[in-house]
């Protein structure tokens, strides 16, 4: 007997169904039946689609999170910090997934609804939580403000060009690469800085 609340089991099988299928493909009796629980138990946790598609792209975005904490806590330096962002998405990349790999769930999703809307901003506003990120560990790294804001926004860039051609080869080769250059380019600039 499961644990598992039919919250819970519903979540799970959307989070399988939309990542897979895609949101727009997925209908509500096709998730009931892979949860295995009645219709109108999915409207008394989620009643509507759209609400349920808030809370997968608030799971997939704690799902980055909870890898991303786990990979913090085995560095100790602000650069080993920044790599550690690039580290998690490539454990996001490389989980078990039914069909394979087919890129970042939340950019997957967001291609699914027209411009500004919630779902669209919803997963702008993850996006910039990993911006943010590599902003406050770059700030123990370099001291000028306009340069941490330039940097992290060009490894933003190379996390989510990464991410795309990632999933386009299903393959994690292109965030390893990723890695390398942030790395690289954090270096050059270190250099940079203290031949000037």
């Amino acid at each position: 007997m499961s644990s598992k609340t039919a919250k819970e089991k519903i979540l799970e099988a959307a989070k399988s169904l939309f990542y897979n299928q895609g949101i727009n493909q997925t209908g509500i009796n096709m998730i009931t039946d892979k949860a295995e629980v009645a219709k109108m138990s999915l409207y008394n946790n989620f009643p509507s689609k759209a609400d349920l598609v808030n809370a997968y792209i608030e799971s997939r975005h704690a799902e980055w999170l909870a890898l991303y904490q786990l990979r913090l806590s085995k560095v100790k330096t602000p650069l080993e910090k920044v790599l550690a962002v690039f580290d998690a998405y490539r454990d996001h990349a490389e989980d078990a997934y039914e069909n394979g790999f087919r890129g970042c769930g939340l950019l997957n999703a967001a291609a699914e609804f027209p411009a500004h809307s919630e779902e669209r901003h919803a997963v702008k506003l993850h996006k910039d939580e990993v911006e943010q990120i590599l902003s406050e560990h770059l700030q123990h790294i370099f001291s000028d403000p306009q340069q941490v804001q330039y940097i992290a926004s060009i490894l933003s860039f190379l996390l989510e060009g990464s991410i795309a051609r990632a999933g386009l080869e299903s393959s994690s080769q292109k965030l390893i690469l990723a890695k390398q250059m942030a790395e690289n380019l954090i270096q050059d600039q270190l250099n940079h800085s203290t031949s000037s």
